[in-house]
């Protein structure tokens, strides 16, 4: 697979050998999340209080805009990235500002679909978005991949999914994912792009219940987000609120 690297008005963009973008960076600001989809994906802080996440697995480096983000405005956290191609990372070091901080990024070169077989490890929120230049996700959109995920969330954990389809039908992904969580999922209205988020939670072993935020105390959680980090996710809100994820005022996931 060959990658490429393009740039204009100041953003710097990843290709895959296509026209197709899958990753930008603003080169004036490196940390912040340049396109609507990788700030939908920053949809879980608001749904639990720092220092939450403090371990993330991140299938699918890209352009590392989200890994950047993270790894900026969430200090406390340490990361395990999954990439299996050797020329992404090469690139993300070079042209994105990979950071280069083994303390606290293990970054691996594997198939996340294996990684997560084999691991041994739970996460607090994991991170999807692994595509090859066709816009396929292979075995990244399967129910057993999304089981091997659910098994490897801690009780207060998140699923974060890019479901990309250049047809923009994901009626079987969310199938899916509502299969594997026990339908414990919730896919946001999809960007022009043709990108739409899904997050899934795993049940509290525990026998706990998950608290469902409500309105108010997201929108609360949004703008203290925005001050901390300058990213905006209130139309993001807007748009969920329009499109039917609450119910009696609260967020249903």
């Amino acid at each position: 697979m060959s990658v490429n690297i393009s740039e204009e008005a100041g953003v710097r963009y990843l290709h895959f050998g296509s026209d197709w973008i899958q990753g930008a960076m603003r080169i004036a600001r490196p940390y912040a999340l340049e396109l609507d989809y990788t700030r939908e994906m920053m949809v879980p802080l608001l749904l639990r209080p720092e220092p939450w996440p403090q371990r993330i697995l991140i299938i699918g480096l890209g352009a590392a805009s989200v890994l950047k983000f993270l790894w900026r405005y969430r200090p406390r956290a340490k990361f395990t990235v999954i990439e299996i191609d050797p020329q992404v990372v090469a690139i993300a070091h070079q042209y994105f500002k990979l950071p280069d901080d083994p303390a606290r990024i293990d970054l691996q070169i594997a198939d996340g679909a294996d990684f997560i077989i084999k691991t041994k490890q739970h996460f607090d929120l994991i991170l999807v978005d692994g595509f090859d230049a066709d816009a396929r996700a292979g075995r990244l959109d399967t129910v057993p991949f999304y089981l091997d995920c659910k098994a490897h969330l801690a009780d207060d954990g998140l699923l974060c999914v890019n479901l990309l389809s250049r047809r923009k039908d994901f009626s079987k992904s969310v199938v899916r994912l509502h299969e594997a969580f026990d339908d414990h999922a919730v896919v946001m209205p999809s960007c022009d792009s043709g990108n739409a988020i899904a997050l899934a939670r795993a049940d509290d072993q525990t026998g706990a219940v998950s608290p469902t935020p409500t309105f108010a105390e997201l929108r609360d959680a949004a703008t203290e987000l925005r001050q901390a980090t300058r990213l905006n996710l209130l139309p993001t809100l807007s748009r969920l609120s329009m499109f039917g994820s609450f119910v009696s005022g609260r967020f249903i996931l």
